[in-house]
C-alpha cells in the first residue's frame, strides 16, 4: 500500500499530513481545487498524522533558513525519521511544496518525492486552514508566528552580505553622476547671469568650478584694484590671467547690477563651489569604498568604471556571475539589441570603454583589447567577490598583463605566460595573508588580555566592600583553614609514626628521620607540640 504524505512547513513548526485515497484524488483535480476551500471536505481527504512545534524564535530562523537553501536540518531529519513509514510494507510518497528540498529529502532518506500537481492543491489547503487542523494553535497565534518570523528572516537577509557593502557603491556613483549633471547645469547658470556684468571672465577663466570661485571673489567688478591681484592668482593660479582680470575688469562693456542681485549671484556661487567640493570628497569615498570592497577590480579598471560596472550588474556578486562577453557589452545594450534586430555589427565594448587601455589601443586592435579586458574583469570581479582578505594583489597583476598586451599588439613583443604572472601573485598573497591572520590573531590576544584584567578588576572591586562588611566571617573561614591544616598536619606525622613508606622519595625520608628524632626526646612532650609551635609561626607571619 502506497501513503501518500504532505510535508508542511509552517512559522510554528513541521507538520506532516496523511492524504486519503491518492488515486481518486490524483484524477478528479477540479473537484479537489473546489474542495480546498471548504474545512469539511478538506478534512476527510486529508488528516493530521504529526506536529513538530519549534523550541524557540531562533529554531526556527534556522530551520527556515535550511529550507530556502536546500539543505535538509536536523530537525527536520528527525521529525521524518520518526514519523514517516520508510520500510515495511507500508511505502510513503513524500509532497513538498519545493523541489529543492524535495531533492536534498531524497538523497538524505531514498524515497519518492512528489511536487506540484495534487500536492500543490493539498499545500494550498493546508495553508488556509492549518490553525484548524493543528489542536492547540489557533489564528492569531500562527499569524503572530508569521509576522515573528518573516521579520527575523528578512532583517537576516539584509544584513546577509558577505561583508561586502556594494551597495554603498551603486549609491555612490550614482549620486556623483547626478553631481556631475547639477554641477554643469549650475556653473552654466552662473556664467549667463554673471556675465550680464562681467562677460570678459568667461573667456578668460573656462573652468566652471574656478568661474564659479571668481565670481564669488570679485562681486561688483569696479571695486577691483591692485590690492586684489594677489587674491585673484591664489584661485586662477596664473599671474598672467589674474593680471587680464583686472584689465578687463577696468575696461568691461558689461551692465551695472544692483547691490540685491550680487547678493544672490554670491549666494548661487557659494553653493555651486561647496556642491564641487562635495563631490570631490564623494569621490574619495567612493575610491575608499571600491579599494574595499573591489580592490582587485579597481586596480585593473579604475574606481569609477569599476563601480559603473558592479552599478550596472545590481551587486559584486552578479557581475562575478556573468561571463566575459557580458561584462565586454555590458552598458551597451541598446546598441546590441537594435544589431541584432537589423542584423548588423555587434557593439565591441559598452562601460569598459572608458577605461584608459581601449582609447591607447589602434583602431583594428580596440576589439580584441576589449575582449580581453573585459576577461581579466570578469577573473578580479570573481576574486573580490569570494576571496576572504581584501587585498589588490591579483588586480596589479592582470593590469601589468593588459599593458603586456597593449605592447604585444604594437611592438609584437611576447607578452609572459598567464601561468607563470599567476604564481608570482599566490606567493605575494600567501605572504600578505600570513601577515593578515597574524595581525588578526595577534589583536584577538590583546583584547582577551585586556578582558581578563577587566574581570579580574571588577571581581576585586566586589570582594573589597564584601570584605570591609564581612570581617567576621573571614576571621571565621581563616580559622577553619587554620585547624584543617593543622588536621592534616597531624595525620602526615601520624603516617609517619606508623612507618609507611609507599614511595622513596627524598622528602619522606626527611619526614620520616623528623618523626625518629621526636620519638627519641622525653615522653614529657607530647606529639602535638610541633604542630602547636607551627600554628604560632603560622601567626606570627600572618600578624
Amino acid at each position: 500500500m502506497v501513503l501518500l504524505h504532505v510535508l508542511f512547513e509552517h512559522a510554528a513548526g513541521y507538520a506532516l499530513f496523511a492524504v486519503k485515497e491518492v488515486e481518486e484524488i490524483g484524477m478528479l483535480l477540479p473537484q479537489v481545487e473546489e474542495s480546498v476551500l471548504n474545512i469539511g471536505k478538506f478534512n476527510s481527504m486529508v488528516s493530521l498524522a504529526a506536529f513538530f512545534p519549534f523550541k524557540s524564535a531562533q529554531a526556527a530562523l534556522e530551520n527556515i533558513n535550511a529550507v530556502s537553501e536546500g539543505v535538509v536540518h536536523a530537525d527536520l531529519k528527525l521529525f521524518l525519521e520518526t514519523n514517516l513509514p520508510l520500510s515495511g510494507k507500508k511505502k510513503a510518497i513524500l509532497g513538498v511544496s519545493d523541489a529543492k528540498i524535495g531533492a536534498a529529502l531524497q538523497e538524505e532518506f531514498s524515497i519518492s518525492i512528489q511536487t506540484g500537481g495534487v500536492v500543490a492543491e493539498i499545500a494550498r489547503g493546508v495553508r488556509l486552514h492549518f490553525h484548524s487542523l493543528v489542536k492547540g494553535l489557533t489564528a492569531l497565534a500562527a499569524s503572530k508566528a508569521q509576522l515573528g518570523l518573516g521579520h527575523s528572516y528578512s532583517r537576516a537577509k539584509v544584513k546577509f552580505n558577505v561583508n561586502r557593502v556594494d551597495n554603498m557603491i551603486i549609491q555612490s556613483i550614482a549620486l556623483l553622476d547626478q553631481l556631475d549633471k547639477d554641477i554643469n547645469t549650475f556653473s552654466m547658470r552662473v556664467r549667463e547671469w554673471y556675465g550680464y556684468h562681467f562677460p570678459e571672465l568667461i573667456k578668460i577663466v573656462s573652468d566652471n568650478s574656478t568661474y564659479c570661485r571668481m565670481a564669488q571673489l570679485i562681486g561688483n567688478r569696479k571695486e577691483l584694484s591692485e590690492e586684489s591681484l594677489e587674491s585673484l592668482e591664489e584661485v586662477v593660479m596664473d599671474a598672467a590671467k589674474a593680471q587680464a582680470i583686472l584689465d578687463a575688469s577696468r575696461s568691461s562693456m558689461g551692465m551695472d547690477i544692483s547691490p540685491i542681485d550680487l547678493i544672490n549671484i554670491e549666494r548661487f556661487s557659494n553653493r555651486v563651489v561647496s556642491l564641487a567640493a562635495y563631490r570631490l570628497e564623494l569621490q574619495e569615498y567612493l575610491r575608499s569604498k571600491m579599494s574595499q570592497v573591489a580592490p582587485n577590480l579597481a586596480a585593473l579598471i579604475g574606481e569609477v568604471v569599476g563601480a559603473r560596472l558592479i552599478s550596472h550588474a545590481g551587486s559584486l556578486t552578479n557581475l562575478a556571475k556573468y561571463p566575459a562577453s557580458t561584462v565586454q557589452i555590458l552598458g551597451a545594450e541598446k546598441a546590441l539589441f537594435r544589431a541584432l534586430k537589423t542584423r548588423g555589427n555587434t557593439p565591441k565594448y559598452g562601460l569598459i570603454f572608458h577605461s584608459t587601455f581601449i582609447g591607447r589601443a589602434a583602431a583594428k586592435n580596440k576589439g580584441r583589447i576589449s575582449r580581453y579586458l573585459a576577461n581579466k574583469c570578469t577573473i578580479a570581479s570573481r576574486i573580490d567577490c569570494f576571496s576572504e582578505v581584501p587585498t589588490s594583489v591579483f588586480g596589479d597583476k592582470l593590469r601589468g598583463q593588459v599593458e603586456e598586451r597593449l605592447s604585444f599588439y604594437e611592438t609584437g613583443d611576447v607578452p609572459r605566460k598567464n601561468v607563470d604572472v599567476m604564481k608570482e601573485a599566490e606567493y605575494q598573497i600567501g605572504i600578505f595573508t600570513s601577515f593578515f591572520f597574524y595581525s588578526l590573531q595577534a589583536e584577538n590576544d590583546v583584547k582577551k588580555k585586556k578582558k581578563q584584567v577587566a574581570e579580574d578588576i571588577e571581581v576585586a572591586a566586589e570582594e573589597s566592600p564584601a570584605a570591609e562588611n564581612g570581617a567576621e566571617d573571614s576571621s571565621a573561614k581563616k580559622k577553619k583553614k587554620r585547624k584543617a591544616e593543622v588536621e592534616i598536619q597531624a595525620e602526615e606525622a601520624a603516617a609517619t609514626d606508623n612507618g609507611a613508606e609507599e614511595t622513596d622519595t627524598p622528602a619522606k625520608k626527611k619526614k620520616k628521620r623528623k618523626t625518629e628524632t621526636k620519638d627519641a626526646e622525653p615522653a614529657e612532650e607530647t606529639p602535638e607540640t610541633p604542630v602547636s609551635e607551627k600554628k604560632k609561626k603560622k601567626k606570627k607571619k600572618e600578624t
